[in-house]
């Protein structure tokens, strides 16, 4: 027995009490949030302020890649510890989850196939769907009409999704995709005709020889269905390690450095606003 033991002990070192590895899950396909290298290895927004957040809190973490779809589930059964995916925080997630403060503000927008030729109307418009007015009324307006009839693809289980079910989806038809690398293939392709997504890795694929057949389209829209932000998820047990993300979250709020992360990969500042 003792030498048994002796066995399991040297193949599962026994951690010190309270050491703790984290996991932390991305999807590694909405760039610049999160993208897979050339070598397989994570990288994004949501990758670099993960590592500085358990450098705060002093932890060891590894990021892992999960497809989106089914993101949620694997950290409820464990797989993972903590999401940090460009999630949305919102009360629908919050029924099965628990979301640390914003670390990321953002907005979303469609874009579409320049060969349609469609009236984009306002692109720099700010419709913030949690406080509709007459004027954000006449621009969700002018999607509806200018869409009509159109396959608008959009990312499988997203907040995007729906949205473009609740505001849109008797005018267009909607195509659902397991990753956005799938819909901006077939956007390029000519298989649909626009999508709705985060307005910057909408920007990132604009860029590319890929994305020069399509443009933005419509307002830049947030709120509502999006929630107040973009949070760490965790399971809703793990109160403690979501308090430490949260002082974490607001030190490097607080000391610029989400400031400086947003800027090196968004090129302007979404960092949460400083409490006054």
């Amino acid at each position: 027995m003792a030498v048994l033991l002796a066995s399991f002990i040297s193949v599962f070192p026994v951690r010190a009490e309270g050491e703790r590895a984290l996991s932390i899950a991305t999807e590694g396909a909405s760039p610049p949030w999160d993208g897979t290298d050339a070598n397989g290895e994570l990288y994004g927004y949501d990758v670099d302020v993960g590592r500085e957040l358990c450098r705060r809190i002093n932890i060891k973490c590894s990021f892992v890649a999960q497809d989106w779809d089914g993101i949620i589930p694997a950290l409820v059964v464990g797989k993972f510890d903590v999401i940090m995916s460009g999630m949305a925080i919102t009360e629908k997630r919050k029924q099965s989850i628990a979301f640390s403060v914003p670390y990321a503000g953002g907005f979303n927008q469609f874009v579409v196939r320049k060969e349609l030729g469609l009236d984009a109307g306002d692109t720099k418009q700010r419709v913030n769907l949690s406080t509709v007015g007459e004027k954000e009324k006449a621009a969700i307006e002018h999607v509806r009409t200018t869409l009509s009839g159109k396959a608008i693809g959009v990312l499988r289980s997203s907040n995007s999704e729906a949205v473009l079910k609740d505001l849109f989806g008797d005018v267009v038809t909607i195509r659902s995709y397991d990753s956005l690398d799938n819909l901006k293939l077939d956007l390029a392709a000519g298989r649909v005709d626009g999508g709705l997504a985060d307005f910057f890795t909408w920007r990132d694929f604009l860029e590319t020889p890929a994305g020069s057949i399509a443009v933005f389209f419509g307002p830049e829209l947030k709120g509502g269905l999006w929630g107040p932000g973009v949070g760490a998820g965790m399971r809703k047990d793990d109160t403690e390690l979501l308090a430490k993300f949260n002082a974490a979250i607001d030190a490097a709020t607080k000391d610029g450095t989400l400031t400086a992360l947003s800027i090196k990969w968004f090129k302007t500042d979404i960092a949460p606003a400083v409490a006054k």
